[in-house]
């Protein structure tokens, strides 16, 4: 029998503005907050850490580009919650701007974390997802600048409103074997294996909430957003922002009180909707 329990999950929470999204809904959100790491050595050491905030999350193991994973946290949450109300997808990686990984490199790993791993998992707990639930999917104005790199009829494609995940995920393995032949820029893609995984989730946070919309379970949101230059191992702490103002945002949408009507699929920085295919 499962507990009929508010509870919430944040993915790739260990570090950074995960860390400070769970340090956040653990202060503002009556029920379960879960932590999740790919390694639980850093996991339980971020659950400790928060402990001595006087803070109680809660861990389970995530490795969003791991089907096994995946599957494990999806049985978890169906067979001790029956439900899940507020999902952050803020598990990501970026390469260095000095890498020297072969560009093809950078974009499959890219896409396949930031944009097919946040897929895999929606598809995987989106069902379990209780009216009123809230879905926020952390993306960045990197994107902006992507789409606006690429040229005018891969733009067409992406921003079609009548855009599938099937396409999606058809333009993004595009995109990827046109970086493994080193002809993605005469194909119209930028040289920005980030900023394209990015343009993935953006659009895919649209396509999610178009689907949410017509689905029976009552005012179930899905926004992206962007936390803005912070502070972390990612930015190689070139950010100005803290931990703690980056969540600021992503925090505002997780919380977003019953029956609000905007933002709804929306992108936002700041807490102020902005459009980021322009």
């Amino acid at each position: 029998m499962f507990c009929y329990q508010t509870r919430t999950m944040v993915t790739g929470s260990n570090k950074g503005i995960g860390y400070a999204i769970v340090r956040g809904l653990c202060k503002q959100f009556e029920g379960d907050v879960y932590l999740t790491a790919r390694k639980e050595e850093l996991g339980q050491e971020a659950i400790k850490s928060l402990n001595s905030e006087g803070l109680s999350p809660k861990f389970h193991q995530l490795d969003i580009t791991d089907q096994a994973s995946i599957g494990r946290l999806r049985d978890f949450l169906k067979n001790t919650y029956g439900g899940l109300d507020i999902l952050v997808n803020n598990a990501g990686i970026a390469y260095k701007q000095a890498s020297t990984a072969p560009f093809a490199e950078q974009a499959e790993v890219s896409i396949r974390t930031n944009y097919q791993g946040t897929s895999d998992l929606c598809n995987a707990l989106f069902p379990l997802l209780r009216p009123h639930a809230r879905v926020v999917n952390v993306s960045s104005m990197v994107s902006t600048f992507a789409i606006k790199k690429c040229s005018k009829e891969v733009q067409a494609k992406f921003l079609n409103y009548k855009i599938t995940v099937d396409d999606l995920t058809n333009l993004m393995h595009d995109f990827i074997q046109a970086a493994k032949k080193g002809n993605h820029e005469s194909k119209g893609y930028p040289s920005s294996a980030y900023g394209m995984s990015k343009v993935g989730v953006s659009v895919l946070s649209e396509i999610q909430h178009r689907q949410l919309s017509a689905d029976p379970r009552e005012d179930i949101l899905v926004n992206a957003c962007c936390p803005g230059y912070v502070n972390t191992d990612m930015s190689s702490h070139k950010g100005h922002k803290t931990i703690d103002q980056g969540a600021d945002t992503p925090l505002y949408l997780a919380l977003l009180p019953p029956g609000t009507k905007s933002p709804a699929g929306n992108f936002l920085s700041e807490r102020k909707i902005k459009k980021w295919n322009e």
